[in-house]
């Protein structure tokens, strides 16, 4: 007999002890390319990511890598830009080019029944893209505006700056554009950038939603026939991290009504058997809404609407920053607040309490970044270009479930200190 459910009565709560990712099936089309196959979800819809190691890193002059990137889509030999942007909101479909620091991507979400007429366009920018030189100077002429703008921006200014100073800016992570690089840019760089990085070679293909019979041969027909450059090899850049002798740095900008607060240092990515362990701490300090930081600076001080900390995973480095903006009347007492926050980490042990409290966040979120096809496709991609899979995923909850406060402050003790950070500020 069913029972009744009494919806007056909370739910018991759990505490999540494992969850089972399924890694996805992998094959190679005919010329080589990967393909890892997430077959999962019930709507009739798919997401096709095509990843290159094409990141900023590997351009040997500003703005390369992200014009390449941006430019695929503005025509190819058989198309104009108009006429793909037409074909793609005819069938309802999303297409996006995403340049980043180590990888750059295309993702075309689509819904099943149009793959037949769409996959021959994602087919076509990546395999005939043309680069036009009239799109090229009009996409020049509004990334130039744009930089403009942003420049006058303390957050912006903190942001790029910040990479320059962890990183030495002849290091590939913190080199930054100038104005000048917008018209220095020329197509050919863009043609012999494609040329080097946009290959078989190069390539890897993550197809994630709800696949049927016709996907597979489909995506073979279209993409595994082109063997373009298919012997290349990537070159090995040399990685070396410049240090600077000043931990202190000011930017100055009268007109500033705030200053962008930048507080952060060098690490290591997320192959470190120490990452996850200082991802909780960061989430202790300041990743969530009621951290250490948004509860002094924000809500008992108020010096500022918002501050965060996040520790970044790159294929070469990573980095720990803190980020906020404050009045210019009071951004030194931020400051030191940030610093007094840093050092509460090394003094004293975590409650079990805050402890819990950060356990459950960091759970939930993970639960929410696996709901769906498309999302869990995000986070294999996460882990993919470090050469692992959902594995990662079990050590991760299982260090989330099982630390303690005596180790977060060993690691705050060990990396988390005054003297190994660098700060920018930004601003009056």
């Amino acid at each position: 007999m069913k029972k009744d459910l009494n919806r007056q009565d909370q739910p018991e709560l759990k505490t999540i002890k494992k969850i089972s990712l399924t890694n996805p099936d992998k094959i190679y089309l005919d010329n080589g390319i990967p393909v890892y196959i997430l077959d999962a979800g019930t709507q009739d819809i798919l997401k096709i990511d095509l990843i290159f190691n094409a990141g900023t890193y590997f351009q040997n002059k500003p703005l390369v890598a992200l014009s390449t990137n941006k430019m695929l889509i503005e025509g190819t030999q058989n198309s104009t830009a108009y006429e793909i942007a037409e074909k793609l909101d005819y069938y309802g479909a999303h297409l996006e080019t995403i340049p980043g620091k180590d990888h750059a991507s295309i993702t075309l979400y689509l819904l099943n029944k149009h793959l037949e007429k769409l996959l021959p366009v994602l087919a076509e920018i990546i395999n005939k893209p043309v680069f036009p030189e009239k799109e090229l100077k009009t996409f020049i002429k509004k990334a130039k505006q744009e930089f403009i703008i942003n420049n006058e921006k303390v957050k912006y200014l903190a942001k790029i700056n910040f990479d320059k100073i962890i990183f030495g800016d002849k290091n590939q992570y913190g080199r930054i554009a100038d104005l000048k690089d917008f018209d220095n840019l020329e197509r050919n760089f863009l043609i012999d950038f494609y040329k080097k990085y946009y290959t078989t070679k190069n390539c890897k293909i993550i197809v994630s939603g709800k696949i049927n019979n016709k996907t597979i041969p489909l995506l073979n027909k279209l993409l595994g026939s082109n063997k373009q450059n298919a012997g290349y090899t990537e070159e090995s850049k040399p990685y070396k991290i410049e240090d600077c002798d000043a931990h202190k740095h000011f930017i100055k900008k009268e007109d500033a009504l705030q200053t962008a607060i930048r507080i952060g240092k060098p690490l290591f990515n997320k192959k470190h058997p120490d990452f996850i362990p200082l991802q909780i701490l960061n989430i202790v300090l300041g990743g969530y809404f009621g951290s250490r930081l948004m509860s002094n600076i924000r809500e008992d001080k108020g010096y500022t609407y918002g501050i965060g900390s996040a520790l970044i995973s790159l294929q070469n480095a990573g980095y720990f920053y803190i980020a906020t903006e404050a009045g210019a009347d009071v951004s030194k007492k931020a400051v030191n607040e940030i610093y007094k926050e840093i050092k509460l980490l090394s003094d004293e042990l975590i409650s079990q309490d805050e402890l819990n409290l950060v356990k459950n966040f960091m759970l939930g979120s993970f639960l929410r970044s696996i709901d769906g096809p498309f999302a869990l496709s995000e986070m294999f991609i996460s882990v993919l270009e470090y050469d692992m899979d959902f594995t990662y995923y079990d050590k991760y909850l299982n260090i989330i479930i099982s630390i303690t406060s005596e180790t977060l402050i060993q690691l705050a003790k060990k990396y988390f200190t005054k003297e190994t950070m660098f700060e920018l500020l930004v601003g009056k």
